[in-house]
């Protein structure tokens, strides 16, 4: 157990990730309490009956008052709505955090209702599962996973540096990029990774009618990986996509090109350009593994940790 890096951290929004957080500031004591709440009652009540969270309060405010850390666990579409039922009760000298997948938007969203006195500093984890819900959340998730910490003008660095020690204290390795930056990474590693995996589920879905279900039935080890990101939160994608669209735009139209360009090489039977691309492709899939992001066990060995699938990064 190591020394609490907060008195009372406050989780707004109970899924996932906030569950995750919670078990494993719990596992390493980071935390002398956590509050949470959750805008669904039945969510609020499935979380007191696991014993996620300490105390499970009734209304956001109620969860974040006195709490040195603040972290939004919510969609970034609700950001702002969320920040504006907070913000009057924010603790003075408090870390406001979250964990949303995109950084840009959120940074709008929430800096003309941060109160004065408030730290902010957004954070975003990579890790997570097709799973949601606070059934699903494990105290390994964030083991050897980045977390992206996205300092804005003016964060206080004592207090991005406490939250730093807390991501650590859970596992994760950190860093740092500003907004833009990280918005533009995050749709080359999993933005567009992910509207294409729910594209290609569509399109085996049409063709399902056609071969009567053989598409599913056969499903081999590539398409599985396919609807394993394809089933994730439909909420938190459409949120993702809507404030991330710039970016997202940008690095569709750069893999359509390279989509083109492979479909010339076989319709014109190129051999060697399709080789040299597969070659240097592989490359990078064994650099995530070299990483330490990835394994290369059977199933990419997910299914191990907490019982659940992993590695879906948000």
């Amino acid at each position: 157990m190591t020394q609490p890096v907060y008195d009372r951290v406050a989780l707004i929004g109970l899924g996932l990730i906030a569950s995750s957080m919670f078990w494993a500031i719990k596992r390493s004591g980071l935390a002398g309490e956590v509050t949470g709440y959750a805008r669904s009652a039945e969510t609020r009540e499935t979380a007191r009956r696991i014993g996620l969270c300490d105390q499970v309060c009734e209304s956001a405010a109620e969860a974040v008052e006195g709490a040195d850390l603040v972290v939004l666990c919510v969609p970034v579409g609700a950001m702002a709505p969320v920040m504006q039922q907070i913000a009057p009760v924010l603790k003075p000298g408090a870390t406001l955090s979250d964990v949303g997948s995109v950084k840009g938007h959120v940074v709008e969203a929430i800096l003309p209702h941060l109160p004065e006195g408030v730290h902010f500093v957004p954070a975003h984890p990579l890790a997570g599962t097709e799973h949601s819900g606070p059934e699903s959340g494990f105290a390994e998730l964030f083991d050897n996973r980045w977390c992206l910490l996205v300092p804005v003008e003016g964060s206080d660095r004592d207090a991005v540096d406490r939250l730093r020690r807390l991501w650590q204290g859970m596992g994760a390795n950190v860093d740092e990029m500003d907004a833009d930056h990280h918005d533009l990474v995050l749709a080359v590693t999993s933005h567009t990774p992910h509207l294409i995996a729910y594209t290609m589920v569509g399109v085996a879905d049409d063709l399902r009618r056609v071969t009567d279900s053989e598409v599913i039935k056969y499903s081999a080890a590539g398409f599985r990986d396919f609807t394993r990101i394809a089933a994730s939160d439909p909420t938190m994608w459409r949120d993702v996509f809507l404030t991330n669209k710039e970016a997202t735009l940008e690095i569709l139209g750069r893999f359509t090109e390279e989509l083109f360009a492979l479909q010339r090489a076989i319709r014109t039977g190129d051999g060697d350009h399709l080789h040299d691309y597969f070659t240097h492709t592989r490359a990078i899939r064994r650099g995530i593994i070299e990483a330490g992001q990835d394994t290369d066990a059977p199933d990419f060995g997910r299914g191990q940790a907490g019982g659940q699938t992993g590695g879906t990064d948000k």
